[in-house]
């Protein structure tokens, strides 16, 4: 009895002493344990994964600029439709005005082949050089009001400056009425086919122009897409007016004779 007694009083602090560590090992797993999750748990104002969005501030700037690029690109793109429009307008006035001085030239060839016949024998009498100088008059003043011959070149038939001699013979006068002509389509036409090119340098520098802002306005609504703002003018003017390929109205003779 008193062997087990014995036992008894010397095993149970030892025991008592192992389960007190015991539990306090437990409590510490317990405790590390619930705290770990906080730890782990990401906070709550972490952004999403993706795309980081822009500030309020910086969001509406991008936004208004969004805007107003869209704007400008849709001006550049209804400027470049005009520009384009006016350059077909002067084209196919110097393909008119090109007909017109090949008509003129045809008629100058004609009258300069028949030129080289005789000229008719007249008596050189001041009846007969009057009645010279009333045909010129009159064909002079007919070939006026038919847009053939300017105020200036009227004015010097009736001068009898830049060549005008009414004392030539009709047929020698009708040739150069004709030349008088076709040199004024030619000048009329030159003129034309320069208001042309000039009319395709604004045209594709306006084209040019459009393209940009379209494209500019296009990032622009890009970069403001993850704001979810809405650029549907943007939208518009991405299309832009393509490029077009200049041509002339009419071949250009290297010598006009």
């Amino acid at each position: 009895m008193d062997i087990v007694l014995y036992q008894i009083l010397t095993e149970v602090p030892v025991a008592a002493a192992i389960w007190s560590v015991l539990l306090v090992l437990a409590l510490t797993v317990l405790t590390v344990l619930v705290a770990r999750p906080e730890r782990d748990r990401p906070p709550a104002t972490e952004p999403p994964t993706g795309p980081a969005a822009p500030p309020a501030p910086e969001a509406a700037d991008q936004r208004r600029y969004a805007e107003e690029v869209a704007v400008a690109a849709a001006g550049a793109a209804q400027n470049a439709r005009r520009r384009r429009a006016a350059w077909t307008a002067v084209q196919d006035a110097a393909e008119r005005a090109w007909q017109a001085y090949d008509e003129a030239e045809t008629a100058a060839r004609r009258f300069r082949d028949a030129g080289a016949l005789p000229t008719p024998r007249t008596p050189r009498t001041p009846a007969e050089y009057a009645a010279r100088e009333r045909w010129l008059h009159h064909a002079a003043t007919a070939a006026h009001l038919r847009g053939e011959l300017s105020i200036g070149q009227l004015c010097d038939v009736f001068a009898r400056r830049g060549g005008w001699d009414p004392r030539l013979h009709p047929v020698e006068q009708e040739v150069v009425l004709a030349r008088a002509v076709r040199d004024g389509r030619l000048a009329r036409y030159r003129a034309a086919a320069e208001r042309e090119r000039a009319a395709w340098g604004d045209a594709e520098l306006a084209a040019e122009a459009a393209r940009a802002l379209a494209a500019e306005a296009y990032a622009a609504a890009e970069r403001v897409r993850p704001t979810e703002v809405p650029a549907p003018r943007a939208a518009a003017a991405g299309r832009a007016v393509p490029a077009a390929r200049w041509r002339p109205a009419r071949w250009r003779p290297a010598r006009i004779g």
